[in-house]
């Protein structure tokens, strides 16, 4: 720019020589001339493009226009990353669901498991008793080494047992106990009065027959049995057979070794269970005493 202004300067300087000498007038009008060309040089936006000469605002655009579309770009990854991390709890959400459910099927399926068990342990229980029992049976009929007591009808005369009916049967002698007197109705559970029943029983027995092996034969009707730990009336028998063991060990002192159960379930009824009367009588606990010691 400079050496333009400077070439147009020299140039209108010579014209304006040139002139003088041949018009005199003419050279103020010349140089007034001059002046404001060469001003307007400085004014005139068309002479020069570089960056100086162009105005601020159009210096700032575009950084600011930068700076915002770097803005817009981390915003769009803050966005992306929320979205991520929204799938990704869903998913744990439901990951933590099925494993619940999991669990719950498990403690489903061990609580089973462990009724099983438990009706397994019944029935061994039973098993073990009335092996026991079918053994004493056998002993007293064949068994040459047993110690048979011929007195103990005799020795059954010695019980004083109140209501409680004491029966001679062949070679063995049978306390007959009301399984209602002990037990909560439909279940294996001694209710708070049964002491008043089986202490006495268990005190005169202990006092009479000291040495004789003892059966507990728990029987019972043909009733639905409903919920509860037994399903059978076998397993409700064997129940009441081996509470009424637990009892007369624990509570009167008798030896484990003198008694075993057995359990009958509906089978040998006294009377017909067509009658409540009848299902009462079948409902029973019947300690079996054996002419043969321990």
């Amino acid at each position: 720019m400079d050496s333009s202004k400077q070439y147009l300067r020299i140039t209108l300087q010579n014209t304006a020589k040139t002139t003088v000498w041949n018009c005199p007038l003419l050279t103020p009008l010349l140089v007034t001339f001059a002046v404001f060309i060469t001003a307007g040089c400085t004014q005139n936006p068309y002479l020069g493009g570089s960056a100086w000469q162009r105005p601020p605002n159009a210096l700032a655009a575009n950084p600011a226009e930068a700076q915002i579309s770097e803005l817009q770009r981390r915003a769009q990854l803050v966005d992306d990353d929320n979205r991520q991390l929204h799938i990704q709890m869903a998913q744990t959400e439901q990951k933590a669901q099925v494993y619940k459910d999991e669990a719950d099927l498990l403690r489903t399926q061990l609580a089973e498991v462990s009724q099983q068990l438990e009706s397994t342990r019944i029935a061994q229980e039973t098993a073990e008793s009335q092996i026991k029992g079918f053994q004493a049976s056998t002993q007293l009929r064949g068994n040459a080494t047993l110690q048979a007591n011929t007195d103990l009808a005799k020795q059954a005369g010695r019980l004083n047992l109140g209501g409680i009916p004491v029966e001679k049967d062949r070679d063995v002698v049978r306390i007959v106990i009301p399984a209602d007197q002990v037990f909560q109705p439909g279940t294996a559970q001694i209710h708070a009065q049964a002491a008043q029943v089986l202490d006495p029983i268990a005190a005169q027995v202990s006092a009479v027959f000291p040495r004789q092996r003892i059966g507990i034969e728990s029987y019972t009707d043909n009733a639905q049995i409903y919920g509860g730990s037994v399903a059978t009336s076998h397993q409700l028998t064997s129940a009441q057979a081996l509470a009424v063991l637990d009892f007369m060990t624990r509570r009167s002192g008798l030896p484990g070794q003198q008694l075993f159960t057995v359990a009958q379930g509906s089978n040998n009824p006294r009377q017909s269970n067509n009658t409540p009367a009848g299902r009462v009588a079948n409902r029973r606990i019947e300690l079996v005493i054996y002419p043969d010691t321990f």
